[in-house]
């Protein structure tokens, strides 16, 4: 059976010949014009298939796109090169250097690799596998930028330090005869830009080039991607600069929004029907996106007809508005949805422990779309707990070696001498140096203190009494992050440990909280339980639901404490509207306003979709005035 299309989508499908940007709102059909073009330019352009070449982002939309493209056709293979950038890419270099798959550093080789190095510097921190991440999302962002590293400013360390570890880790990778996913792309530039004859093969290879979310593109990949366009320039780009939400990793908004300056005879088409949402979520997306104001100006409609109002609910606390979730997800699913047509978005996976206890409370199965983290084995956790264990009795000398200096207090790893730790033993080591002694009989003061409070206050009084926050002040500092993320761990365990009454009980509720993890964890590998889906906003891109609730929708959380500059926000908008487009139906707004005892201020994106009309032409006047 022919799908219709409609006639913005036939413009694109029709098109042969020069570059087409081809603009794609939330639920427009981007993938139906993707395949619908290549057929076309098969069957009735007689383009042979092997000139065509279609990239996307990654491998799973890659296999969707040609899985599609082959239930159209009605055939079992094609010619046509459905493929990533890092797959086509690295096609290239194995023709030419003879690589294959052994030469590309695997995810465990790496990490060793960066853990050697920084323990060659020396570097302090507390959790690797954190500070190993945000090293390794720095090093793709120089590759894919193609920045000069003496232009490059380190937010995980300083500067020099930086760029020491970055050369070490080339250097490391290239003496082993390997390469990364970002070296794929420089020395796919290089080969393309030194060798103009591998160049002109490649160009004719690939006389059409398709690419899907070009949104998400950073600026190695589209400089390659010029080359081998040349000379014809058959470049056809599907995107939605609206939706790009990857700034962290390199994608740049503004290569799409600059397309029509680098090719100034494109033509363009707008794909502005929506044919997945109610008018009413189409309406307040568009409300909310429009203060963007670094975009291509568009108007999306939809084209169902009916559906439901959104719906912004302010609760008085966390703790409310968590309830409030689960007993709205009860009552649609006794109205007939699914579990499975629900999902429940967050800005970040940190701070979902009081949710995720709600929802077991409620017996409400979940599927994770990100690993979402344990709070209790967070390493801050993991210091608040070692100090109420040592309270409680224990002596191992992990314990103590793990927090006798958070916050500082000057005492030698050398005076824990055996693997059990007699207190009177360590005085007696520093029984010359009386400042350390009056830190030790401190120490032992609090540890008494301790063994008699319940947890919440035991939690309270190591923060502030014992002096725990200073100390992560000072590492915030040191790691160049802000220290109020670390604060909101010391909040959320605080609050986990509200309501219990002795260590005992709180400790068995994480016991319990860590096995019902791992079990809903192994049921959402069966797929047998009808569950909802919790996922991160930016790995709900591409998916959409009949119903999505977005929770904890306050400053600071969305848009997060980090956007700072006008670009970071206009970053956390995109990714906000990207989280309403998932929704069908029912789309659900949630805030509190209190967290963890402290007065929390809903989302300025609320008062942006809630906006009159009057202020939203204010905004306009405003903006034509600039």
């Amino acid at each position: 059976m022919k799908i219709q299309i409609n006639q913005a989508q036939q413009q694109a499908v029709l098109h042969k010949d020069g570059p087409m940007l081809v603009l794609a709102g939330p639920g427009s059909g981007k993938t139906l014009v993707i395949t619908e073009r290549t057929m076309n330019l098969i069957e009735r352009e007689n383009i042979p298939e092997d000139q065509i070449l279609v990239i996307t982002f990654t491998k799973a939309a890659a296999t969707e796109m040609k899985e599609r493209f082959l239930r159209m056709i009605g055939a079992k293979q094609t010619k046509v090169n459905f493929g990533t950038f890092h797959a086509i890419f690295f096609t290239m270099l194995r023709y030419a250097y003879h690589l294959n798959a052994s030469n590309i550093a695997r995810e465990d080789v790496r990490y060793h690799c960066m853990k050697e190095i920084i323990h060659h510097y020396g570097l302090e921190y507390d959790d690797e596998k954190e500070f190993i991440s945000d090293l390794f999302s720095e090093i793709s962002l120089v590759k894919g930028s193609r920045m000069d590293l003496t232009n490059y400013y380190s937010i995980s360390c300083a500067d020099e330090v930086f760029r020491n570890i970055y050369a070490d880790y080339n250097s490391s990778l290239s003496k082993s005869k390997l390469i990364d996913f970002d070296d794929m792309l420089l020395l796919s530039y290089e080969l393309l830009s030194k060798r103009k004859d591998i160049l002109k093969l490649w160009q004719d290879k690939f006389c059409y080039i398709l690419i899907d979310e070009f949104q998400d593109i950073n600026m190695v990949q589209y400089d390659i991607i010029r080359m081998l366009a040349l000379p014809q320039n058959n470049l056809f780009i599907v995107g939605d600069d609206d939706q790009s939400i990857y700034r962290f990793r390199g994608a740049k908004p503004e290569i799409m929004l600059n397309f029509p300056l680098d090719y100034p005879d494109c033509k363009r088409v707008y794909l502005d029907k929506n044919y997945r949402s109610a008018p009413a979520i189409i309406k307040a997306a568009g409300k909310l996106i429009h203060h963007n104001e670094h975009r291509f100006t568009k108007q999306i409609s939809p084209v169902k007809q009916d559906g439901n109002e959104i719906i912004i609910k302010h609760f008085n606390t966390l703790s409310e508005e968590n309830q409030g979730l689960a007993q709205e997800i009860l009552s649609l699913n006794q109205q007939g949805i699914a579990l499975s047509g629900m999902a429940i978005l967050l800005r970040t996976s940190l701070g979902s422990g009081a949710l995720i206890h709600k929802l077991m409370e409620y017996n409400i199965p979940f599927t994770m779309k990100d690993s979402l983290p344990n709070l209790f084995d967070h390493w801050i956790a993991s210091d608040i707990i070692a100090y109420i264990r040592i309270a409680m009795g224990r002596t191992d000398r992990s314990l103590y070696l793990q927090i006798i200096n958070r916050p500082k207090r000057y005492v030698n790893r050398d005076c824990f001498d055996s693997p059990e730790v007699n207190f009177d033993d360590v005085k007696d080591y520093y029984e010359d140096k009386n400042w350390i002694l009056e830190r030790l009989t401190q120490f032992e003061y609090d540890l008494g203190i301790l063994d008699g409070m319940n947890p919440y206050a035991a939690v309270n009084y190591i923060r502030r009494g014992i002096g725990y926050e200073d100390y992560l002040k000072e590492y915030a500092e040191y790691r160049k992050i802000k220290a109020e993320e670390l604060y909101d761990i010391l909040d959320e365990l605080q609050e986990s440990a509200r309501g219990f009454k002795n260590y005992d009980a709180w400790f068995g509720h994480m016991e319990a909280y860590r096995e019902e993890l791992k079990r809903q964890a192994a049921e959402s590998q069966k797929h047998r339980t009808d569950s909802v889906t919790i996922a991160t906003m930016h790995s709900s891109k591409g998916l959409e639901f009949q119903v999505v609730y977005i929770i904890d929708a306050n400053e600071g959380i969305t848009p997060h404490k980090k956007a700072v500059l006008e670009a970071d926000l206009e970053e956390e908008r995109r990714l906000f509207y990207v989280a309403m487009t998932r929704a069908r139906e029912h789309l659900y707004i949630f805030s509190a306003k209190e967290r963890y005892n402290k007065s929390s201020q809903s989302s300025r994106f609320i008062d942006e979709i809630n906006e009159t009309e009057e202020k939203k032409k204010a905004h306009n006047d405003k903006q034509g005035n600039r």
